[in-house]
């Protein structure tokens, strides 16, 4: 069982080196970018209005819990929760301490950590694309605590697609920060200009039409697209069901048909002048921030996450942006896929295993837990039973940038998550390939047809079968 579980931490700590470097194995000539699939996704931490206080003496008999990070932010919201959890359970105090590491840091460390038996925390973030390294083998290997007895008495009022992207042998292993539900974010006034009312785009095909007017009319682009990522291509796959593996058998399906269309769509507005290619490379560069503050382009398919990137880094865009449901691939299809993400774990060296549970729920999943990741980070609940509660929906500086409209979204999307193939003991390689391989070489040096990337790209991950 140790052999197995050292395999796949020599795995996993090869990805990760491969991943700092900007490449996977047979990476071509792209650009290094930040690697960090969620590295970016969920800093800067929103201002919450709630800081973490300088840490107070224990209470008499606390049970020390120590929680590894690679977000300060995530960091701040586990201390604010801690210090709610020791007014609220006085009968069971915490010691809280907490730690914020690099990324590759976390994830090398807390392996090692668990593969020697000694040294890892009792509760720690893993990255989403990382998540599978850990839960992979059979169930007694798995060196995560299952979480069922916190998750399914609250399943009815939970979106269960952002907890099984975390599961394996009918276990649910992390808690997300976040449903990631994606989204259109889009410039009020560019639309204006050119006469495009946004309410008139309902499929793909209709807002390509629009780009057409958009560029005639204004001079600007529609929607600009990653080179070295993987957010303006992962959702739209998605809407079509699409994946890199198929969750259930585990068959590769990065080159399916749907995923082929989908990045020929992309290619074709590039070529036509419709399109732009993302200046930095993807959605988190500062090239790429001052680019769209510049008001150059009218839209972005991202997570509600992404909110704060712009509050914090496009200024000049408050009170022109809005936020709406995706267009759709057919009319009735999905409008929306949950990305990104951060599972918080225990682990099987916890010290009181239920009192890390317990503090888990009552810091993530409970009401007041969930409404805090929308008013401490800005993150979209993972719970559907809060979205009309008078502390959700008080003004904040994300409807003071955007408009209500961000609840009408958070609502209308929640039925549209599904689980992801993250659990796949190959995702990471795969993400991998797609950001910087397929991405690259289709949509900037188009020295492959999608065809050829993609089928290239799951070519090599089948061989590793």
């Amino acid at each position: 069982m140790k052999k197995k579980f050292l395999a796949i931490l020599l795995a996993a700590c090869t990805v990760l080196s491969l991943s700092a470097c900007g490449g996977g194995a047979a990476s071509s000539a792209a650009p290094a970018a930040d690697s960090g699939a969620e590295t970016k996704e969920e800093a800067p931490a929103a201002d919450s209005g709630e800081k973490a206080e300088e840490a107070a003496p224990a209470p008499a008999g606390a049970q020390e819990l120590t929680f590894w990070t690679f977000q300060a932010a995530h960091q701040e919201f586990m201390e604010n929760a801690a210090k709610r959890w020791n007014e609220t359970y006085p009968d069971r105090p915490i010691d809280f301490k907490a730690e914020t590491l690099g990324y590759d840091d976390i994830h090398n460390n807390l392996m090692i950590s668990l593969q020697t038996g000694t040294g890892a925390p009792d509760i720690a973030d893993i990255e989403i694309s990382m998540y599978a390294n850990f839960i992979t083998g059979d169930e007694a290997s798995i060196p995560l605590v299952p979480l069922n007895d916190v998750i399914e008495p609250d399943k009815a009022n939970l979106i269960m697609g952002r907890f099984d992207n975390y599961a394996n042998h009918g276990n649910y292993y992390g808690v997300d920060y976040h449903v990631g539900a994606t989204c259109l974010m889009y410039n009020k006034e560019i639309f204006e200009q050119a006469g495009v009312d946004i309410n008139s785009i309902e499929t793909w095909d209709d807002f390509k039409e629009a780009g057409k007017t958009i560029r005639e009319k204004t001079g600007k682009y529609i929607m600009a697209c990653e080179t070295t990522e993987h957010w303006t291509y992962y959702p739209m796959i998605t809407e079509l069901k699409g994946d890199f593996f198929d969750p259930s058998t585990g068959e590769v399906t990065l080159d399916s048909e749907n995923n082929i269309k989908v990045l020929e769509y992309l290619r074709d507005g590039i070529d036509n002048d419709i399109f732009v290619e993302m200046p930095g490379g993807f959605c988190h560069s500062e090239e790429w921030y001052a680019y769209m503050n510049e008001g150059n382009v009218a839209a972005i398919g991202v997570p509600l996450w992404y909110l704060n990137r712009f509050t914090d880094y496009m200024p000049d865009l408050k009170g022109k942006m809005s936020v709406r449901t995706l267009p759709v691939w057919e009319k009735g299809g999905d409008y929306s896929a949950g990305l990104g993400g951060t599972g918080t774990s225990v682990t099987n060296q916890a010290k009181d295993v239920q009192l890390a549970k317990d503090f888990l729920y009552f810091a993530k999943i409970s009401k007041e837990g969930a409404i805090r990741t929308w008013t401490e980070l800005g993150f979209d609940p993972i719970r559907t039973d809060i979205y009309d509660d008078p502390e959700m929906t008080a003004p904040n500086r994300f409807t003071e940038y955007f408009g209500n409209e961000i609840y009408d979204v958070m609502d209308a999307t929640s039925g549209c998550i599904s689980a992801l193939s993250t659990s796949n003991p190959l995702y990471p390689e795969a993400l991998t390939r797609v950001q910087k391989n397929v991405m690259f070489n289709v949509l900037h040096e188009k020295s492959q047809t999608p065809e050829e990337a993609l089928k290239q790209a799951a070519d090599e991950l089948r061989a590793m079968q």
